[in-house]
């Protein structure tokens, strides 16, 4: 578990940037081929190609399906372990023992620790946020709670559940979930639909915080002032699917990427009030190769995606960089891809549409967090057996 470890799929060889992103993704073809985009450049943008030579090295390993992370201000990472564990990686890459004081928590499936979100003064409050599916009488829901972090990082302290999903639902699959400052001292906090079949119709409705994007109160859980009164209080935006990256811009606005099913994974920029569309439209397939519902791609009142995939990335994690060491990326959105045959994503804006895609690194794995170091590298943390967490950098 030392620092700066060649991965594995870096060790050959040093490539450029090109020779992982100019390969014509855009030619496979599409799960769903009798759809059509609503716009021009809705999906299947130009791709973008350059000439960066990336390295990428291991900081640790041995992590056990890593979910969510966060830079401490000393440089070390905070990372959660789906299977309910928190630790600190050092800046030398050493992993700590798992941190204590963290509830109960519903491992299943897709369900367990889920992301982890430090407070703007951490440095002075040692405040997060964490999600989790949470056990309860009937199933699980996802749940979100604050606590501070001892001065030595080894224990939560003050535990507070400031929020649970209704309704329970005894299932595995689709907790969502990302938090997000949304800079006024409240939480973006997405959430899904827990995909079986009736169950996922309720993101329509207006009674439950299913395939819902919620803002509420940082401290209390409270509905955020200046909700649009969309169902429960806590609401925002509706009709998501299964959104696992969320990030703002550097105009303080919110865009959101989620799962499709087979085909259809979205990029948003989510709106107050506005509803989505999931299940009645998506630009995808069922598993089974059905269409969803009425199969339908666009419908009045309910939004288009900014930019679609068919085939999926299978997208966890995302931000815009803003660094020194790629200034040629500099606004861009890097998203983690779950699908293993590219690391990530790269998404090239003109104004709030997408302009061209790239993807980058083969074979790392299931990249289920990407963030920024404060050095500008890109940080990945895969979701395995044996995960990691990866630096990836200018060579």
């Amino acid at each position: 578990m030392s620092l700066l470890r060649p991965a594995a799929a870096a060790v050959a060889s040093i490539l450029p940037a090109l020779a992982a992103s100019a390969q014509d993704f855009n030619a496979t073809p599409p799960n769903a081929p009798d759809q059509r985009p609503a716009f021009e450049g809705q999906t299947r943008a130009p791709v973008l190609t350059d000439d960066i030579a990336l390295k990428t090295d291991v900081i640790t390993d041995g992590l056990d399906h890593p979910w969510g992370m966060e830079q401490l201000p000393d440089g070390g990472w905070l990372v959660t372990e789906r299977p309910g564990k928190m630790r600190v990686i050092a800046p030398d890459g050493t992993l700590s023992d798992p941190i204590s004081g963290l509830p109960e928590i519903d491992v299943t499936g897709q369900g367990g620790l889920l992301d982890v979100l430090l407070a703007e003064d951490f440095e002075q409050s040692r405040r997060l946020w964490f999600s989790y599916a949470a056990p309860a009488e009937g199933g699980n829901h996802t749940a979100v709670a604050t606590a501070t972090l001892s001065a030595d990082n080894s224990a939560l302290e003050g535990v507070e559940q400031i929020f649970a999903q209704v309704p329970v639902y005894d299932g595995k699959l689709h907790f969502g979930s990302r938090l997000v400052h949304d800079g006024e001292g409240n939480l973006f906090v997405t959430l899904g639909e827990r995909s079986d079949t009736p169950i996922r119709d309720t993101a329509q409705q207006d009674d439950n915080h299913l395939g819902k994007l919620l803002r509420i109160d940082a401290m209390t859980g409270a509905p955020a002032e200046g909700n649009p009164g969309l169902g429960l209080p806590e609401v925002w935006a509706k009709g998501f699917r299964n959104v696992q990256a969320a990030a703002r811009d550097g105009q303080g606005r919110l865009w959101t990427v989620e799962h499709g099913p087979k085909g259809g994974d979205e990029l948003n920029r989510p709106e107050a009030g506005r509803n989505y569309g999931w299940p009645v439209i998506t630009y995808g397939l069922d598993y089974s190769g059905a269409p969803i519902n009425e199969g339908i791609t666009a419908k009045d009142g309910m939004e288009q995606p900014v930019y679609y995939w068919d085939p999926v990335i299978a997208p966890s994690g995302m931000m815009f960089y803003a660094g020194e060491m790629f200034p040629e990326w500099e606004g861009d959105i890097l998203i983690g891809n779950l699908q293993t045959d590219k690391a990530f994503t790269r998404l090239r804006l003109d104004g709030d549409l997408v302009a061209g895609e790239a993807r980058y690194l083969d074979g790392v794995g299931r990249v289920r967090d990407i963030a920024v170091a404060a050095d500008g590298a890109v940080m990945l943390l895969t979701d395995e057996d044996n995960g990691a967490l990866l630096r990836v950098s200018r060579e």
